[in-house]
C-alpha cells in the first residue's frame, strides 16, 4: 500500500504529487549532509585534509546545490498554485531553516579544509562523539519536520528527541573543552579547537531553533 506524504485526513495540498515528492527530496538532502560531514569528519582526524576528505567537501557542496534549488522549486510551486494560504509563510519558514543546517554542515566543512586544525590523537574520540551526537540531533529534526506533514502526533515525539540530543551535545563539547584547556597545548592551539567545539556544536543549537518552530506551528495546523 502506498503511503502519501499527506493522508487525506490532514490534506495540505490538492493534485500536488511532484510537490510531495519535492518535499520529500528535499529533507533527503538535510540527511545525506548529515552524513557526509560525519564521514569527512572521521577521515580527517585520521589522515587530515586529504583527497578522501576533500571530495566529501564536495561532495557536501553538491549536495547544498541540489538542496538550494529543490527549496526555490518548492516555493515557486507554493506561490504558482496558490496552496495553502494560511500555512504557506509557515511551510517555508520551515524550508528555509531546515537548509540551513545544511549551510552549516558545508561552511563548517570548508573551515577545516581552509583552517586545517590539529587535532591531538587523545581528543579524536571526543570530537567523533560529539559530531555523531549533532549529527543525530539534525536528524531528529528532520524526521520532526517530515512528521509535520505526515503524522503531526509524532512531532513532540521527534522534538523531544531533539531536545535530549542538543543537550548532550553540550555536555560533550563542555567535557572536551575542559580536557582541551586542561592539557599542556599551547593556548592558541587550544583557542582553535575551541573554535571547532563550538562551531560543530553550533547543528545541534540550530536544530533545536527549528524543533522548537516546528512546535508551534503544529500547534497552528491544529487549531
Amino acid at each position: 500500500m502506498q503511503f502519501s506524504l499527506f493522508p487525506k485526513n490532514i490534506t495540505l495540498f490538492n493534485k500536488t504529487r511532484a510537490l510531495e515528492q519535492q518535499i520529500d527530496e528535499f529533507l533527503d538532502k538535510v540527511s545525506q549532509a548529515g552524513l557526509v560531514f560525519s564521514r569527512a569528519i572521521e577521515v580527517y582526524l585520521v589522515d587530515g585534509a586529504t583527497d578522501e576528505f576533500e571530495a566529501f567537501l564536495e561532495q557536501e557542496e553538491k549536495i547544498e546545490g541540489k538542496g538550494d534549488s529543490l527549496r526555490r522549486t518548492i516555493e515557486l510551486e507554493l506561490y504558482a498554485q496558490t496552496l495553502i494560504p494560511d500555512l504557506r509563510g509557515d511551510v517555508l519558514r520551515l524550508l528555509e531553516d531546515m537548509d540551513h543546517l545544511v549551510n552549516v554542515y558545508e561552511g563548517n566543512l570548508f573551515r577545516i579544509s581552509i583552517q586545517q586544525p590539529e587535532v591531538p590523537e587523545q581528543f579524536h574520540a571526543g570530537f567523533l562523539d560529539l559530531t555523531r551526537t549533532v549529527v543525530t540531533c539534525v536528524e531528529s529534526v528532520v524526521l520532526a519536520a517530515r512528521s509535520f506533514f505526515r503524522d503531526m502526533n509524532a512531532v513532540r515525539d521527534h522534538n523531544a528527541k531533539v531536545m535530549f540530543y542538543e543537550t548532550e551535545a553540550d555536555k560533550i563539547g563542555t567535557k572536551l573543552q575542559r580536557a582541551i584547556f586542561g592539557s599542556s597545548l599551547p593556548l592558541e592551539h587550544k583557542n582553535h579547537l575551541r573554535y571547532f567545539i563550538e562551531r560543530i556544536d553550533e547543528l545541534a543549537n540550530a536544530a533545536e531553533d527549528v524543533a522548537d518552530t516546528l512546535a508551534i506551528y503544529a500547534i497552528k495546523r491544529r487549531v
